[in-house]
């Protein structure tokens, strides 16, 4: 096992040109759910920003933003804001079996960048952890018990550490961390990289900044991927995506001339999702006739609307900005 925490090592080898990062949205810019994630929001195994999950000792333990303290060249960080102090706290990312073919018995390395606000975070580190239960059905509260101060935590079962994580070290400054990890765990069906706080003696206000995570399959560490926008937007929407998200939007209308009669409006989405049949619901307030989902696939939903207020003109459209239709496909 190796740990550097010197930035600007140039790789030597490159692999897997253009799809060597296995992480998605490792420079946090895609965020679909939104920007801040307060109280109610924030709770402990939660998603928020895309492919991203909170995980803390308790509920409301930080804020979470998509924040603009960045190192040089940078766009976007997760900022972690405490707000309940003396907690640990830290942020994972499951990766699905499609993606780690061949990792088995493999070297990988993680690498991100981070840095502290204050002086009560002192003590973040890093694990490539490897899941060796059900494919693509993990347990997403990785965590059995967070432990003393300064203590690993203990997994979860089917849970197994990759790498032994220890202290990195991370400062006030933006530095650059990579760990090394073998990948030995017992047929292994997905992988996880859990970057997290393990002081129990935080502070109020006091920031961890995270970005520019990436986790490959390779002998030495690569610099960080930056995929186009668009790329990066698609891989993020087959795990999640909204549909809509305008006010007075009228999602379709037309006549009847019975109560049983409906109309149906057929939407596509942007990208195909991990599930056959991922998770679809209605979000915000909406006008117009009672809806069903039907016809629920890996690349389209068909709404039917109307068919109890009798004949006549019938309309289905939403009633503000917070108003969309949810696809999820999450691990």
């Amino acid at each position: 096992m190796g740990i550097s925490s010197a930035m600007g090592w140039q790789a030597l080898v490159p692999a897997g040109f253009g799809f060597r990062n296995l992480i998605i949205n490792g420079d946090f810019r895609v965020a679909q759910r939104g920007t801040s994630f307060v109280s109610g929001a924030n709770n402990d195994d939660t998603y928020n920003l895309d492919r991203w999950t909170i995980l803390s000792d308790g509920n409301d333990v930080v804020d979470i933003t998509q924040a603009t303290d960045v190192p040089t060249g940078g766009l976007y960080s997760i900022g972690l804001d405490v707000e309940t102090a003396n907690k640990k706290f830290g942020i994972i990312q499951f990766v699905e079996q499609q993606n780690i073919v061949g990792v088995q018995n493999k070297n990988v390395w993680l690498s991100f960048k981070a840095r502290t606000t204050g002086s009560s975070i002192s003590n973040v580190k890093a694990v490539v952890l490897a899941w060796t239960g059900t494919a693509d059905t993990v347990t997403s509260d990785v965590v059995s018990a967070w432990g003393a101060d300064g203590v690993t935590p203990t997994w979860a079962a089917n849970w197994t550490a990759e790498n032994t994580p220890s202290n990195l070290g991370v400062t006030n400054s933006w530095a650059e961390y990579r760990v090394q990890a073998l990948c030995d765990a017992s047929n292994i069906k997905n992988l996880a990289v859990f970057i997290w706080c393990d002081d129990t003696s935080t502070t109020l206000g006091d920031f961890l900044y995270v970005t520019d995570v990436q986790l490959e399959i390779n002998e030495v560490p690569t610099n960080f991927e930056r995929r186009p926008i668009q790329t990066e937007l698609q891989l993020c929407q087959r795990y999640y995506h909204r549909i809509g998200n305008a006010n007075l939007g009228i999602w379709g209308a037309g006549y009847l001339s019975a109560a049983s009669q409906y109309v149906t409006v057929h939407v596509n989405y942007p990208a195909t999702t991990r599930q056959d049949t991922p998770t679809v619901t209605k979000v915000g307030s909406w006008g117009g006739s009672a809806t069903t989902f039907t016809g629920i696939t890996n690349k389209s939903v068909t709404i039917y609307f109307g068919g109890s207020s009798g004949a006549g003109y019938i309309e289905f459209y939403t009633l503000g900005t917070s108003t969309y239709i949810e696809v999820s496909s999450e691990l």
